[in-house]
């Protein structure tokens, strides 16, 4: 299988006169799972739709497969990006959800999954937290595209699910580049091959999980 391959360089953006992120770089390759950890305000989700194109950068530079990509059209096709808020309409029934977004011939497949069986003839506003975060993860990694942005995959999900979702970021991995980032720093940890922390919007590549301790993001006892 061709390993793809998505390089930001020298990303900058300041607000209000202050540096947001600075001079950032990041290489991501099929079958990485990168985990981004930060505190609040340390530039992590800006990054990620930076990168994505829903938020414009001072200056950035973005390549995939060693092509420059300098429109946000460019990269539609490239890059999935699952945003903290729910994005997919109220009035929406699963199905309709699901059919707007997975090609003809992989919705046997997709509904071969249990829990999207269990939701399959509901409406989205009908759906708990938890039900609707898992099929809009399922609906994003299932994009036809070479890389997947998960901006607080785990937020509203019960330990039961998070295993779930961290199957699914798995096995999506075979075939794809994934870039997470989560408060959640356990299963960030835990499904990830490869770490960065974001400090004062600056990147920070990890050799090993212990360098979260020594920088200051988490307590010994934490990991």
């Amino acid at each position: 299988m061709v390993k793809n391959v998505l390089e930001v360089d020298s990303i900058q953006k300041q607000f209000q006169g202050k540096n947001i992120i600075s001079d950032l770089y990041l290489k991501c390759e099929t079958n990485d799972i990168i985990g981004i950890l930060g505190r609040n305000g340390s530039g992590k989700s800006t990054f990620l739709k930076i990168l994505f194109g829903s938020v414009a950068a001072d200056f950035k530079f973005v390549r995939i497969d060693g092509s420059s990509k300098s429109k946000t059209a460019d990269l539609l096709n490239e890059i999935s990006y699952l945003p903290q808020d729910n994005f997919i309409p109220n009035l929406f029934s699963v199905e309709k959800a699901i059919r707007l977004s997975i090609a003809k011939d992989k919705l046997k497949h997709f509904y071969e999954d249990e829990m999207i069986q269990t939701i399959r003839n509901k409406k989205i506003k009908h759906l708990s937290s938890g039900q609707l975060r898992y099929l809009e993860i399922k609906l994003i990694l299932n994009k036809e595209t070479k890389f997947v942005l998960l901006d607080e995959p785990y937020n509203g999900l019960s330990p039961i699910m998070i295993e779930k979702v961290n199957t699914l970021i798995i096995e999506n991995s075979n075939a794809k580049g994934i870039i997470i980032t989560d408060h959640n720093y356990e299963n960030v940890i835990k499904v990830s091959n490869r770490l960065a922390l974001m400090k004062e919007g600056k990147m920070y590549h990890l050799k090993d999980k212990s360098e979260l301790v020594t920088r200051g993001y988490l307590k010994s006892e934490m990991i």
